[in-house]
């Protein structure tokens, strides 16, 4: 017979078909005795809009491809799908998936809207590898539940990309996080987007000012973890992800 590997907890992550950031910090940021195994939404409309439609509206139906895998949560690694659905669907189409493979469902854009509530932030910076209009929606979407943008500055490429968002390196990140402006009062930092490396930007500055900065990868990570076992969403547990991160070693 197979050897099982003993876990903590076993999460099935659905991540867009192109991203090729999920994965990686995914491994990196699960603690010891987590693990994930992934499947791959698929589209073939041709704007990115209709693609990441596609993907939450078909949040039930893809969690069957994980058939009988003994999972402990699922998370929904495609924050820009939230903002183009909205907060009710999204909430409806979470509790149908939920109910179809019993476990926990997280997508990405609550576990974001959780982390906010967690440390009381309402006044947000945001760095986002966005086209303007999906940024805007992105705005839409966080104003829904009480969370002002005090700031949003663009992640720039330093070099052409296929794809604007996968083609950007740790170092646009970090420097689009120094651009910051700590004179807008903002109360945390959010990196925007699950197909951007977040994590090195975040170990090389987990504050910015006093506002921690999180990721939606990070807050994905966290939440998820919280809800194998059943545990609230609370600022102790998230800052000691930012600010004492057990993950920084694994970075490449």
């Amino acid at each position: 017979m197979p050897v099982a590997y003993a876990h903590r907890g076993l999460i099935g992550t659905l991540t867009p078909q192109a991203n090729t950031t999920v994965e990686p910090e995914l491994a990196i940021l699960l603690p010891p005795g987590y693990a994930s195994i992934a499947a791959r939404m698929v589209s073939p409309a041709p704007s990115m809009e209709q693609r990441l439609g596609a993907y939450i509206r078909q949040l039930p139906d893809w969690t069957a491809q994980f058939a009988d895998a003994p999972l402990d949560a699922v998370a929904f690694a495609c924050t820009g799908a939230s903002y183009l659905v909205g907060a009710a669907a999204e909430r409806d189409l979470i509790a149908e998936a939920a109910r179809r493979c019993g476990v926990p469902v997280i997508t990405a854009g609550q576990a974001v809207v959780a982390a906010l509530a967690a440390l009381a932030a309402r006044r947000v910076a945001f760095v986002s590898p966005y086209p303007a209009a999906l940024t805007a929606a992105s705005l839409g979407y966080w104003a829904g539940f009480g969370i002002e943008a005090a700031q949003v500055v663009q992640v720039h490429a330093g070099a052409p990309a296929a794809h604007p968002i996968y083609g950007l390196a740790a170092a646009d990140v970090q420097d689009a996080v120094a651009a910051l402006d700590v004179t807008a009062g903002f109360d945390a930092v959010v990196l925007l987007g699950t197909g951007m490396p977040s994590l090195p930007a975040i170990a090389a500055a987990p504050r910015v000012g006093t506002a921690p900065v999180l990721s939606c990868m990070l807050a994905t990570a966290w939440r998820t973890i919280r809800a194998v076992h059943g545990e609230a969403p609370d600022a102790a547990s998230l800052l000691a992800w930012i600010d004492s991160p057990d993950w920084a070693h694994r970075l490449p």
